[in-house]
């Protein structure tokens, strides 16, 4: 079962070692269930990622009848199947707005991340909020 947002933040703020950290994020990409070899198509590939990442977005509505989007995803690197599962976390189970008014970078910042991720890294992670933030607008119009 993948890890809640919550559970990741909490789970962060336990561990002082960057190496631990480190295997946490990995341990979170490894909870997350395999995308469908169907949904790994060139329309949910994300640009900009030195690794290979795929994102499939769903909107389903939700208690209030809002739409809310829904998240799946997946890379062929352990950190960032790793990141992706965070991002997955952040985001999913928002209505539109709420993806656009919400930071994950500020998220990585509160949990130490931000420093430990390479240039590459943080590009992709960037690329990454930046198709969610695409895929609620297209969602919201």
């Amino acid at each position: 079962m993948p890890a809640t947002l919550q559970e990741i933040i909490d789970t962060f703020a336990l561990l002082d070692d960057w190496e631990d950290r480190y295997r946490y994020v990995i341990e979170v990409g490894k909870q997350m269930p395999p995308l469908p070899e169907a949904d790994r198509t060139e329309a949910n590939k994300v640009r900009g990622c030195a690794s290979q990442v795929w994102l499939r977005t769903d909107v389903r509505p939700g208690p209030d009848g809002r739409p809310r989007l829904h998240f799946a995803g997946e890379s062929d690197a352990h950190i960032v199947q790793g990141l992706v599962a965070i991002i997955i976390a952040f985001y999913s189970g928002l209505t539109p707005q709420e993806v656009a008014e919400r930071d994950p970078l500020a998220l990585f910042e509160e949990i130490g991340l931000s420093s430990h991720l390479t240039p590459q890294r943080s590009n992709g992670v960037r690329s990454m909020v930046e198709r969610i933030r695409r895929d609620a607008a297209l969602a919201a119009a």
